[in-house]
């Protein structure tokens, strides 16, 4: 349920709704403040998107699924090996890990929050940067995990850098309330305290992430103020669900974007996709990454199919890593 609290907001949602029903998205219509109470019986708001398909996944599930998967066609999964060397030798690629050397004729990267780096490895462009932002959510107290029935969202708002707190119904029952968005101190900066000198530098050092703050600074200062004072956190839930209280937040999660900038200081909202002899950078992946993995898994294939002629039907002979 993509929801408008105030009037402004209209011609945002019907633009969604246009863009909904051109892409054929199943079932998705705007309903009105009555049906959403009907619907929500505690969420206040004048008009809404609803999406009666959009629907929820256990993401850890999901990527032990593709573990399996990936063991199953022969495929090696080596965790806790850092990547500090990728070189093209003729028609090999050799990727330095761990003092380990792997050669495949294909090497295929999407490192997250480190993937300007890997990609830089191989001479890819340095742009775009990753800038870390962290996320911190609420659980809704148990008892009171009767006040949201589905996903709750805002209308997006393009002046805005991030989407906004929204409620989370989980498939182990849990109702996640959030999050806000705060420039992390670090690449793995999943706590407030988590500071990284060297990733500090990337992050200031960089024309882009300088020419976003200059502009975002408000908003920027607006998140930092939710993530250090609970009570400005529940103002913000409380625009869609009135009732909750302090009470109900309980300590959540914390997650770390991996947000690439343009040089001018935009956010890159879609898929960058570098592609070098034998080798192609995944470099941002944002939400809706985690929806969108298979059919992004189908595009880099392809890809790969067009350097590699023989392995188009037979696409689990091109090596990853």
């Amino acid at each position: 349920m993509i929801v408008a609290t105030d009037a402004s907001e209209l011609p945002r949602l019907d633009d969604l709704a246009e863009r909904a029903i051109a892409n054929g998205v199943p079932g998705v219509r705007v309903v009105d403040s009555d049906e959403l109470r009907e619907r929500e019986p505690y969420c206040q708001g004048i008009r809404a998107l609803w999406s009666p398909n959009t629907g929820i996944v256990d993401y850890t599930q999901v990527s032990s699924a593709y573990a399996r998967d990936i063991e199953a066609l022969g495929g090696e999964i080596r965790l806790n090996h850092a990547v500090d060397g990728m070189q093209r030798f003729g028609k090999k690629t050799v990727v330095r890990a761990n003092d380990n050397e792997y050669k495949a004729p294909a090497v295929v990267t999407c490192g997250g929050l480190y993937a300007d780096r890997v990609a830089a490895l191989s001479g890819a462009p340095a742009s775009p940067v990753v800038v870390p932002f962290r996320g911190d959510y609420f659980v809704l107290r148990p008892d009171r995990r009767y006040l949201v029935r589905s996903n709750i969202y805002p209308v997006p708002d393009p002046k805005f850098p991030f989407l906004g707190v929204h409620f989370t119904p989980r498939v182990n029952g849990e109702i996640w309330l959030g999050p806000n968005a705060v420039l992390a101190f670090a690449r793995k900066g999943y706590q407030f305290t988590n500071v990284n000198l060297p990733d500090l530098r990337t992050t200031f050092g960089s024309t882009g992430f300088r020419t976003f703050a200059r502009r975002n600074w408000r908003t920027g200062m607006a998140e930092m103020e939710r993530d250090l004072r609970k009570s400005s956190f529940l103002k913000s839930l409380q625009r869609y669900i009135p009732e909750l209280t302090e009470a109900d937040l309980l300590p959540g999660p914390s997650g770390v974007r991996a947000q690439a900038l343009t040089e001018d200081g935009g956010m890159v909202d879609d898929f960058v996709i570098d592609v070098q002899p034998g080798i192609l950078h995944l470099r941002n992946a944002p939400s809706p990454a985690a929806t969108s993995s298979l059919q992004i898994g189908r595009y880099v294939a392809d890809r790969l199919a067009e350097q590699f002629p023989e392995y188009r039907s037979d696409r689990s002979s091109v090596a990853a890593s």
